[in-house]
């Protein structure tokens, strides 16, 4: 445990310290506008329930000012994926148009506050005094409220943005501006004032940054896999339509299945299928996402116990299992001891939070897959609690393309996860990403099985805005 070897006395006299007071360095927002800018998938992905063709990503410019009056603007951006973060029965467009008229909510609640902080201080409160508010105030007279899942992703939209802001205004990378010379509060007063974190910060639980990562590909519930599989429709752009092509041309060592979870024989045989292309191909490593839909630990565990003993390699080769059961823990507290105690098994959608991460651990789930869609703030404290209770780590993807893809490979370089870092839109809408690609060519396409983070700047992402060559639609609306 990280707590092991921190005294009593010591962590009295962290608290001591004064943990609350103002830095010169901190900020406030003065200014915000928003883009939303639609992309289309190149081939659909089956996701859950549902059959996504394309996606929605929301864009935020903020301008950030010091104690000084120094300025500095920074951007963010997120995909509002609602099959993700909203399953329902309702429309597609009215989830994706609430979710684009609560972007608005929030951009106008960040422009009009005038705390000063540093960016996790500003996330954090306004997760903690407003983000429920508003959301009832958004749902009030719709007869399905939108989860907190969404709010905290069209929060994140913004929330990135000014981490950004930050580190251009004081020239330094965002993940080297998350200490104590920056915050004036320690871990303790964000994590509900646990003595256990006295004094402890945020660089303790992460790692330097690699220039290279190994990649994820998302083998999705309609992909060929083999010629018998195609339908004579996939689109004939230059990109692999079968996964071994796919595997040879990226050179990929690492595969996320995508399976069904209400439907055993199906999701075993897609295992076994997919297994055997990885082995033929040399692949590495698998992994299996349910995607939410299973109610029963003992649906995953008669799968992996049958794979143990019918193809043991795949079994081998499996290093986690995500998300299997419904997202809502408080609703579902389900013990997944069973499933853990055989394979890692990592929350995703259901780590909202480090709180929820508490929960999760509290049930059994024995990993956490991060993504900076529930904004920054919320994935640093939940590496930083999880790690400290001996959690492993994943960064998943949201299919982030564009600016999106930036921070999510940032976040996965920082957090020494169980394997390297899932992405994938470049199978779905590589297009959509041609102007950052021409700044970062290795970051936007997959050889040799990783990515390439070198092209990044030194200060805040390292987006080099300036030197991508995008032309915004419309400002959908500006604080």
């Amino acid at each position: 445990m990280w707590f092991a070897a921190r005294s009593r006395l010591q962590k009295a006299a962290d608290v001591r310290q004064g943990r609350t007071l103002a830095k010169p360095t901190d900020i406030r927002v003065r200014e915000a506008a928003l883009y939303f800018l639609p992309v289309k998938m190149r081939v659909p992905l089956k996701f859950g329930s549902q059959t996504v063709t394309g996606a929605l990503c929301a864009r935020a410019r903020v301008v950030v000012e010091d104690r000084s009056g120094c300025r500095a603007e920074g951007w963010g951006e997120t995909p509002l994926s609602v099959a993700w973060v909203w399953p329902s029965a309702l429309g597609w467009e009215e989830r994706e148009r609430r979710m684009s008229d609560f972007c608005i909510v929030l951009g106008r609640e960040v422009a009009a506050s005038d705390r000063f902080g540093h960016p996790m201080e500003l996330g954090d409160a306004l997760q903690r005094e407003r983000l429920d508010a508003l959301l009832a105030e958004a749902n009030a007279g719709h007869g399905e409220a939108m989860p907190h899942l969404a709010g905290l992703v069209c929060h994140s939209v913004f929330d990135l943005a000014i981490f950004d802001a930050f580190g251009e205004l004081h020239r330094r990378p965002v993940f080297d501006m998350l200490g104590r010379e920056f915050l004036s509060t320690d871990l303790a007063r964000f994590l509900d004032d646990d003595p256990r974190f006295s004094g402890m910060e945020i660089p303790q639980f992460l790692r330097p940054r690699q220039t290279q990562l190994p990649v994820w590909h998302l083998v999705g519930g309609l992909d060929p896999l083999e010629s018998s599989d195609l339908a004579g429709s996939e689109p004939k752009d230059g990109h692999p339509a079968m996964l071994r092509d796919w595997i040879r041309r990226d050179g990929l060592t690492c595969l996320k299945v995508k399976l069904r979870g209400n439907d055993g024989r199906w999701d075993y045989e897609r295992l076994v299928r997919v297994g055997a292309i990885a082995v033929a191909e040399g692949c590495d490593w698998l992994s299996a996402d349910f995607n939410c839909t299973v109610t029963d630990p003992a649906y995953v565990c008669e799968i992996l116990d049958r794979l143990l003993v019918e193809h043991p390699r795949f079994f081998g080769m499996l290093l986690y299992i995500e998300q299997p059961f419904p997202y809502d823990l408080e609703a579902h507290r389900m013990d997944v001891r069973s499933v853990s105690a055989r394979k890692p098994l990592f929350l995703d959608e259901s780590a909202h939070d480090w709180r929820f991460v508490r929960l999760g651990q509290e049930l059994g789930w024995t990993g956490v897959a991060l993504k900076t869609c529930k904004t920054l703030t919320g994935a640093l404290l939940s590496l930083a609690w999880a790690r400290a209770h001996g959690m492993t780590l994943m960064v998943q993807d949201l299919t982030n393309p564009m600016l999106a893809l930036v921070p999510h490979a940032l976040l996965a370089t920082h957090a020494g996860t169980i394997m390297g870092v899932e992405c994938n839109a470049m199978q779905f809408y590589p297009e959509a990403s041609l102007p950052e690609a021409a700044v970062h060519p290795g970051l936007y396409q997959r050889r040799n099985g990783v990515i390439d983070l070198s092209t990044l700047g030194g200060t805040g992402f390292g987006y080099r805005i300036g030197e991508i060559h995008r032309e915004l639609p419309p400002c959908a609306a500006a604080f």
